[in-house]
């Protein structure tokens, strides 16, 4: 009997043993853990450590995105006009016109300017008269036409063959008044027209000018002049 309860209680005592090796398999790992004695009344038996979990990475939070702002759209600039501007212009002389055309030729500024119809339509160069020649002021009117003809200083009293003399050819010649003054095309006086004075008392247009003249600015149209040093033109 004394055997019998012997090699019970060393059964019981493997069967323990046994089920602390299972245990020290399946339980999970427990960080850092001390030795367990698992069987009363024998030897001691030491649990082994249990792994340590391993260090899983700490996720990181999905970082915004930075939004780009939306760039404001820039104005479109305005169209350039294709209207070109017109000159400015002093007032229109207060003159009878039985054509529609006024003109005013301003001495200071070598300037000839033309209004139809009361509206402001072009603006000239001129070269008038110069100092010992003077342009007179006043209204005058248009008169007859020349396509091209010869001026010379013996129509106002001074011979061609003397100092102050001249015959020379003009185009687009319009008479002003019956003493000889003309408003008239003279190519060698452009680099004076618009600058200063240097006829013996016409009126010089380039020939372009000279031209639009002919063609356009019918008989009895009034031309005020303005500013030089003449005298008082008398109507003749």
């Amino acid at each position: 009997m004394f055997k019998n309860k012997t090699a019970g209680r060393a059964a019981r005592v493997a069967a323990i043993a046994l089920s602390a090796a299972t245990l020290s398999v399946g339980v999970p790992a427990v960080a850092d853990a001390a030795p367990v004695t698992i069987i009363p009344g024998m030897p001691p038996v030491e649990v082994p450590e249990l792994p340590k979990a391993p260090n899983l990475p700490i996720p990181t939070p999905p970082q915004q995105e930075k939004k780009t702002p939306t760039p404001k759209p820039k104005p479109k600039p305005k169209p350039k006009s294709t209207t070109p501007e017109k000159p400015a212009a002093p007032a229109m002389p207060n003159v009878k016109s039985e054509t529609g055309y006024v003109a005013l030729a301003v001495d200071g500024e070598h300037q000839i300017y033309w209004w139809k119809n009361g509206d402001f339509i072009k603006k000239m160069p001129i070269s008038m008269g110069t100092d010992k020649h003077p342009t007179s002021n006043g209204v005058y009117h248009t008169k007859e036409k020349y396509r091209d003809m010869y001026m010379d200083s013996s129509t106002y009293g001074v011979p061609i063959d003397s100092p102050e003399g001249y015959r020379t050819y003009v185009e687009y010649a319009t008479r002003m008044s019956w003493d000889g003054i003309f408003i008239h095309a003279a190519p060698w006086s452009v680099a004076q027209q618009g600058s200063s004075n240097a006829s013996h008392g016409c009126i010089n247009v380039s020939t372009a000018n000279g031209k639009w003249i002919y063609d356009n600015v019918g008989r009895g149209t009034p031309i005020v002049v303005r500013g030089t040093s003449g005298g008082q033109y008398n109507g003749t």
